[in-house]
């Protein structure tokens, strides 16, 4: 975005909210969100979308491509977060970025032998299905989403914009 001449910022938050980045397309910008992302620290509690979007619609005054990496395993977990999304989208452009588990397919991929296998890949199949789900519920309200292994997420967000971008919808 920084070389498009766009201003690129950058909010953490988990349970609460963690730093802030204004948007800025001067030079140090993108070493600037780079040194925000490598001191973020995993908290494995409840994330809290609504001071995410009382935060935006505090300080984000301008209408701006929202990139929001976030995971979700299942439909019902997404829903609960539904109302934030849906009132980011409204005064945003919002890209969800979702991560593949690339575990599970691994294990889609491999072959079957023993019962045990089997149930292992039933599940696996579950999960994967609720994924694909996610993104499609997404879509139908208008959400953009992105579902990527963590391994393709540069490649695949910058594809992303650049569609975006070419479409007209930033």
């Amino acid at each position: 975005a920084i070389y498009k001449q766009d201003k690129a910022g950058i909010i953490t938050f988990s349970d609460r909210m963690g730093q802030v980045l204004l948007a800025d397309r001067k030079a140090g910008q993108m070493t600037k969100i780079l040194n925000v992302l490598y001191k973020q620290k995993t908290r494995f509690l409840e994330t809290d979308y609504e001071a995410l979007y009382i935060h935006t619609k505090t300080y984000i005054r301008q209408r701006s491509l929202f990139l929001l990496f976030t995971n979700f395993e299942t439909v019902t977990s997404m829903r609960r977060q539904l109302p934030y999304f849906r009132k980011l989208a409204k005064d945003h452009l919002l890209i969800i970025v979702f991560f593949e588990n690339t575990e599970l397919r691994a294990l889609l991929n491999k072959p079957t032998r023993t019962t045990e296998e089997i149930y292992l890949k039933t599940i696996a199949e579950k999960y994967f299905y609720e994924k694909q789900l996610i993104i499609k519920e997404l879509g139908k309200l208008g959400i953009q989403a992105l579902l990527t292994a963590p391994q393709n997420l540069t490649v695949n967000t910058v594809n992303k914009y650049l569609e975006l971008k070419s479409r007209g919808m930033i």
